[in-house]
Order: structure tokens, then C-alpha cells, then sequence
């Protein structure tokens, strides 16, 4: 028992710094999206735009990322993880500079603040999809699997934590900053996996499509039902998260007249409840698919419960407390739903079904700001009722589509 130990914490420290440096590409896609929500209401005044257009800065991003996600995947499963994650770093940079570019030069910017973004999708679609699969083919242990996606999700949600305040810095020094940090740091990880993450040996030869197909098709036959339940539930929570971020960056400048760097530290509350809560359960759940199950449960319990709540008070520190007992919901739920599907899909198709299951949180990413700039022009209650319908469609799902057997 004592050697098998010693083998897995073996194979944990062989890889610390690839495993870091995986991590630093969730934690950058982050920044390159959600450290510009707190600018948003500021881009609004800067380039003359309503707030349904600045929510499409994040909503482009996210529709380019959904169509390409699982084409990155296939790529990644036939041809290798690093040999799509690389170019895929740098077009997301190209994307931040041309986006950077045209907020600095142009005095119409916005189209090609767009164009940037669409750019930055493109990239954003073979990076952080392509991590997941790449964790579950470096490791044999479904522990260790588990233990370095936890990681993997912390630094997704560290980013989410950092992204306010540092997106806030940037824009209190030159409103359009945050764009030129994107290309900086996709160069700085691309250069960090190059060297430091290896391609796991593959004894077999690229696969055709047909097998691929097939092969897929396999997947979808014999896990559908669930898996479709987990790409629901991933779309919930990045739905209702992107949704509070943009309604509490709105309500923060207009309501509480909260601006820059102090802004940026209060949404950065409820997303640190979220990156703890995460990485604690990571480290908790091992490979019980039983107890992972249970725990998306709560979590969704959650989060319905938080969501009910915003519309009781309009009491600032209230509506925090609230999004930060929300945040601890999704942030427990997430490693769950990482953890299932590595743990479950085969890993000749675990790119493609992960990267699927990257498309549909970023379905909910996508809709989550333009649906709340709209249900904020009325009553407060009709976005907690969205919200709140979603949260129950997703535990609908999760109490009777996930499977019940033990990991």
C-alpha cells in the first residue's frame, strides 16, 4: 500500500512543472475574458456603446469557442495535445493585440474590438478544452487525475479571482490595457508548455476519421444520457456566474457608484469563494463518482438558493453574501464535472467529449451577459426567475441523468 503511495506522489512530483504549466492556461484564458467585465460599463462611455453591445465583447468570444471547441479536440485526439494548444495560444494573442490595437488607434474601435475577440475565440478553443484530456493522459491513477484536475479548475477560478481586480488596475491606468495583457501572457504560456509539458507516449498510429466517428458515436451511445446531463449542468453554472458578474459590475458603477480597483475587489469575492471551494473539492472527491454526483447536488441546491435570494434585499453587503454562497455552490460542482468525464470516457475520444463539454459551458458564457443586460431593464425578479429556472433545470438533470454507480 505504502509503494503504491509512494508511486502516485512519484508521478505527481515527475510532473509538477508541467502540471504548473498547464495551469497557466486556464488561469490566462481567464483573464482574457473575465478581466474585462468590470470594464465593461466603462468601455460603454469610452466608445459610445449600450450595454447590450459591450456584453457581445464576451458573447463573440464565447459563440467562436463553441463551434471550434470539439473541431480542437478532434485535432488534439488524432494529432497530439501540444501541437494544437501552442498555435492555439497564439492566435488567442493576436486576437488581444488587434483587439488592443483598434481601442488605442481607431476612433470607431468597436467592430474590431469584435474582430479581435472572434480572433481570441479561435485561440481560446484548442487551450483549455485541450488541458482536461491532456491531465487524464499523463496520469494512470484515477486519483492523481483527480487530485491535478482540481488543480487545473483552481487555476481556472483563480483567474476568475484575480481577473476583476486586475482587469480594474489596467483600465484605472489606460481604460483599453487589459486587451494588451492578452498577448503578453498567451506568449509566456506558450513558451511554458513547449518546454516543460511532454506529449504522453502513444504506442498506436493517428486514427482515421471513420474510426473517430465511430468511435464517438460509441461514446455517445453508451454514456448519452449522462453526459448529456453534465454538458447541461456545466452551461447552468457558467450561465448564472457570467450572468451575476455582469449584473454585479452594472450594479456596483450605477448603484453604488463603485468604480476601478475597489470595484474590481468586490467581484472579486464571490469568485474567491468559488476558487477555494474548488479546490477543496478537488482534493476531496478522488475517483467516487457516487460522492461527485451527490456533491453537484448540493451544489446546485446551492445555487438555486442564493439565486431566489438576490431579489429579498438591495442591501449591498447582503447581495455580496449572497454571490459568494452562490459561488461556493458552482465552485464545488465544477471539479465534479471535470473529474466525471476524464474518469469515465475512454482516452481516445476523451478530447473530443471534453472539448463537447468545454462548448457547452461556453454556451452558457455566451448568454449569460446579454440575457441579464436585458432583464435588467425590468423588474429584479425576472432575472432571479431565470436564473433560478435554470439553476432547477440543471438539478433535474443531475438527480435523475447522471449515473449512480460507484467510481
Amino acid at each position: 500500500m505504502g509503494n503504491q503511495l509512494n508511486q502516485k506522489d512519484k508521478a505527481l512530483n515527475d510532473n509538477r512543472w508541467a502540471i504548473i504549466s498547464l495551469a497557466s492556461i486556464p488561469l490566462i484564458m481567464t483573464l482574457g475574458n473575465s478581466m474585462l467585465i468590470p470594464v465593461l460599463p466603462l468601455m460603454e462611455k469610452k466608445i459610445n456603446i449600450s450595454a447590450i453591445q459591450s456584453s457581445y465583447i464576451i458573447t463573440f468570444y464565447s459563440i467562436v469557442a463553441i463551434f471550434l471547441i470539439p473541431v480542437a479536440g478532434f485535432l488534439s485526439d488524432r494529432y497530439g495535445r501540444k501541437i494544437v494548444i501552442i498555435p492555439s495560444l497564439l492566435i488567442a494573442g493576436v486576437g488581444g493585440f488587434l483587439s488592443g490595437y483598434a481601442a488605442w488607434k481607431m476612433e470607431s474601435p468597436y467592430l474590431f474590438i469584435l474582430l479581435g475577440r472572434v480572433l481570441q475565440g479561435i485561440g481560446v478553443s484548442g487551450t483549455a478544452p485541450i488541458v482536461l484530456p491532456l491531465v487524464g493522459d499523463m496520469f494512470e491513477s484515477d486519483e492523481d487525475i483527480s487530485s491535478t484536475l482540481g488543480l487545473i479548475e483552481t487555476s481556472n477560478t483563480l483567474g476568475k479571482v484575480l481577473s476583476p481586480i486586475f482587469g480594474a488596475a489596467l483600465a484605472s491606468v489606460i481604460w483599453f490595457l487589459p486587451f494588451w495583457m492578452i498577448p503578453i501572457c498567451c506568449i509566456l504560456s506558450a513558451v511554458l508548455v513547449f518546454f516543460l509539458v511532454k506529449n504522453p507516449n502513444k504506442k498506436d498510429p493517428p486514427f482515421s476519421i471513420q474510426r473517430y466517428w465511430k468511435n464517438t458515436k460509441n461514446t455517445f451511445q453508451e454514456h448519452g444520457t449522462w453526459l448529456f446531463a453534465v454538458f447541461v449542468i456545466g452551461a447552468s453554472f457558467m450561465f448564472v456566474l457570467f450572468g451575476v458578474l455582469f449584473y454585479l459590475s452594472t450594479v456596483l458603477e450605477d448603484s453604488y457608484q463603485i468604480e476601478g480597483i475597489k470595484k474590481g475587489f468586490y467581484l472579486a469575492v464571490p469568485l474567491a469563494a468559488l476558487c477555494l471551494s474548488s479546490y477543496m473539492m478537488g482534493k476531496k472527491i478522488g475517483s467516487n463518482i457516487k460522492m461527485m454526483r451527490t456533491v453537484i447536488i448540493i451544489g446546485l441546491l446551492i445555487l438555486c438558493s442564493s439565486t431566489i435570494a438576490i431579489g429579498v434585499s438591495t442591501y449591498f453587503i447582503y447581495i455580496l453574501f449572497v454571490f459568494v454562497i452562490g459561488g461556493i455552490g458552482i465552485g464545488i460542482g465544477l471539479p465534479c464535472l471535470d473529474a466525471i468525464i476524464t474518469q469515465t470516457i475512454e482516452k481516445d475520444v476523451r478530447g473530443t467529449t471534453t472539448c463537447l463539454y468545454s462548448s457547452a459551458r461556453y454556451i452558457g458564457v455566451a448568454l449569460g451577459p446579454p440575457v441579464t443586460a436585458v432583464l435588467m431593464k425590468y423588474n429584479v425578479w425576472w432575472m432571479v426567475s431565470i436564473f433560478s429556472f435554470v439553476g432547477l433545470f440543471a438539478l433535474y438533470f443531475a438527480i435523475n441523468k447522471i449515473h449512480r454507480r460507484e467510481g
